[in-house]
């Protein structure tokens, strides 16, 4: 997709301007339900684009957004380094939710930056930058605003995940970041899944509750954080994607 002029606030009161209505925006649907988060989301963000890794609790989100917008973008990365099972399970999604507007993005130059595949044995922020960080970022460039599936209780860093955040970028223009499911709680994924009669990843039967790269996702034992098997033995858990105060955050999932 070639860059755009983004329809979406720039220059010294962008921030300001965004923040403000992202206070609004979590002000006027604190008890409101995420299809009506995301309702809101779609009529009021200029351009507005859901990123989904098609990962162990993705289908909830997708599920809720193709029930509000059928043909809202779907950005997928391909990192080139995914399970199998993810591929055909984004595929069997794709086709079951009726989602129009999926996006597949891949990194332009992983052949030649990591020719042999094995960059994330050397640096792991490096591949997860090369195949997953620089292209997204790239991707967003012409949208005003992006949703993700992230939730309170996934770590302490998301303890107050509003519905509704301002993410600004170092070398893009500030934009609104969307949290639907931010006040779920795992139980309230699993019952949705459940309820909605919704496919399940593959690998989450397997021992896999959180899923990323294959090279970089081992399962998780009973007991363990769900988090446990990403970057196992390791500090890393965090692949970079989304910002804090202009810098990528390390921490969270």
């Amino acid at each position: 997709m070639r860059p755009e002029t983004a329809p979406f606030p720039r220059g010294s009161d962008a921030l300001a301007e965004l923040s403000a209505q992202a206070h609004g925006l979590n002000a006027r649907l604190r008890h409101h339900a995420a299809a009506d988060v995301l309702q809101a989301a779609v009529e009021t963000i200029p351009k507005l684009a859901l990123v989904s890794s098609f990962g162990a609790e993705s289908v909830a989100l997708l599920h809720v957004a193709a029930m509000v917008k059928r043909d809202l973008p779907v950005i997928f990365i391909d990192t080139e380094m995914l399970f199998a099972e993810t591929l055909v399970y984004q595929q069997e999604l794709t086709e079951r939710l009726g989602l129009r507007n999926l996006q597949i993005i891949r990194a332009k130059d992983s052949a030649e930056r990591d020719p042999n595949g094995t960059l994330h044995q050397r640096d792991t922020d490096a591949c997860c930058a090369l195949r997953k960080t620089v292209p997204l970022n790239a991707a967003l460039q012409v949208y005003g605003g992006w949703i993700t599936g992230r939730k309170r209780f996934q770590s302490g860093t998301r303890a107050q995940l509003p519905f509704f955040e301002v993410e600004t970028p170092r070398d893009a223009a500030p934009r609104i970041k969307v949290n639907p499911l931010a006040h779920w709680a795992a139980s309230d994924v699993a019952q949705y899944i459940a309820e909605n009669r919704l496919p399940r990843h593959p690998l989450v039967a397997r021992g896999y509750p959180s899923l990323g790269c294959a090279p970089c996702t081992s399962p998780v034992k009973p007991g363990e954080d769900p988090r446990a098997g990403r970057w196992r033995q390791s500090e890393k858990n965090e692949c970079g994607i989304h910002f804090v105060d202009g810098k990528m955050a390390r921490t969270g999932a």
